[in-house]
């Protein structure tokens, strides 16, 4: 049987930077994270990092230290962003590394909205908490304030997603069919996207979901004469 180990493939990969790279590997993931930058998301390292607690690659205060670490250097640098060149940031970008302008403004209205302990709830929410830095220096939010915010939303989301990666690394055997299950979704949804991108490339499907197919842009054909 064809095996297609995709999902378990970058797992892999991960738990090797993470390995490999160290706490400062950590650190650095982190920090991007907290920016707001694809492609991986808190909620996928910080697990890793705890399964490799659980193998004794290092401990759990110092994994844990190194996360919030780095996500207080990279809510700072958004915040910093926010504050003194978002607007140039989120126009000009740089390739995958543009600002999702949609996400920016509603946390601009989220946080015009509930003020400045939304910083400490949004630390809490998957998504939310890479974007609330950008309104709230915006706003010009005292930074101490937000410093001490982002450290008490940050914290508990912190510990909790590492304690995950330690109870996973405890029940590895039971995720491997996830995994394989896992793999097959990875298959369609690749499959799925370069058949919508072969068809934009053609021209075929208008951009946006869902696709729609686009009228054509031929010529009508002229009437035939009738009958004299």
């Amino acid at each position: 049987m064809l095996s297609l180990p995709i999902v378990e493939t970058l797992v892999g990969v991960l738990t090797a930077v993470l390995t490999a790279g160290g706490l400062a590997a950590l650190f650095g993931l982190m920090v991007v994270e907290s920016l707001g930058i694809p492609p991986l998301p808190s909620e996928v390292i910080l697990p890793f990092a705890g399964y490799l607690v659980f193998s004794g690659v290092y401990p759990f205060w110092a994994a844990f230290v190194a996360a919030l670490a780095g996500s207080l250097v990279g809510a700072f640098s958004a915040y910093a962003i926010g504050r003194y060149g978002r607007g140039w940031l989120e126009r000009s970008g740089t390739g995958g590394f543009r600002l999702n302008a949609q996400h920016l403004r509603a946390m601009d209205a989220w946080f015009a909205r509930h003020g400045e302990p939304a910083v400490g709830f949004a630390r809490l929410l998957p998504i939310v908490r890479a974007y609330i830095s950008f309104p709230a220096g915006t706003a010009r939010m005292d930074p101490r304030k937000f410093g001490l915010y982002t450290a008490l939303g940050g914290a508990p989301f912190t510990a909790a997603l590492l304690y995950v990666g330690v109870l996973l690394g405890r029940n590895w055997a039971s995720f491997e069919a996830t995994f394989r299950f896992f793999d097959i979704v990875a298959v369609v949804v690749l499959v799925g996207a370069v058949a919508y991108l072969a068809l934009r490339w053609r021209g075929v499907v208008t951009p946006g979901f869902p696709p729609r197919l686009t009228r054509s842009t031929g010529s009508p054909r002229p009437a035939e004469d009738g009958p004299r």
